[in-house]
């Protein structure tokens, strides 16, 4: 974790829903092996599969969902965030530039929010998540083109986030 989003992080401490939401994250388990994870500096993507396997299982709740949308609604705490990218990835501009433009847009914070809502949509998404973490391209796009095909949602967020150039940044 860099500096940045660790003061995210204690800036939304500050908000009620946010504490509230992190409360449903009482599976110990996950949290120590999530943190254990973190801790090492593997290169076989052991993070972030085990911070997606977390995420799915906490974002089946609402309060956590609320916790996750807090940290981009919130002007302070999306600064931060946007810092946190721009110190992971020096070597891509283009793709900070993107993000922090995206997430300054109330359109994609919009469609972020009914995305998450969404429980098949929300599967799918973090089913992509993991798919693109373990290096299964194919099934990256097969699951992208399903969320695109089925999901109406789906695609007003590709949009929102194709308007700000993320996609075009990513391919580079």
């Amino acid at each position: 974790m860099n500096r940045n989003l660790i003061r995210a992080l204690l800036f939304a401490w500050q908000y009620p829903e946010f504490r509230t939401g992190l409360q449903q994250v009482v599976d110990l388990d996950e949290v120590t092996a999530l943190l254990a994870a973190l801790s090492t500096e593997s290169g076989d993507h052991e993070r972030e599969r085990r911070a997606v396997d977390l995420l799915r299982s906490a974002l089946d709740t609402p309060e956590v969902r609320q916790a996750v949308l807090l940290l981009v609604e919130t002007d302070r705490i999306r600064r931060e965030i946007v810092a946190a990218v721009a110190e992971e990835l020096p070597d891509r501009p283009a793709l900070v530039v993107a993000i922090a433009a995206a997430l300054d847009d109330p359109q994609v914070r919009t469609d972020l929010r009914a995305a998450l809502e969404t429980p098949r949509l929300r599967a799918l998404l973090l089913r992509a998540a993991e798919d693109g973490v373990r290096e299964r391209r194919l099934a990256l796009i097969g699951e992208v083109l399903g969320l695109l095909a089925r999901h109406r949602t789906a695609r007003r967020l590709v949009w929102s986030l194709h308007r700000h150039g993320i996609l075009r940044a990513l391919r580079r």
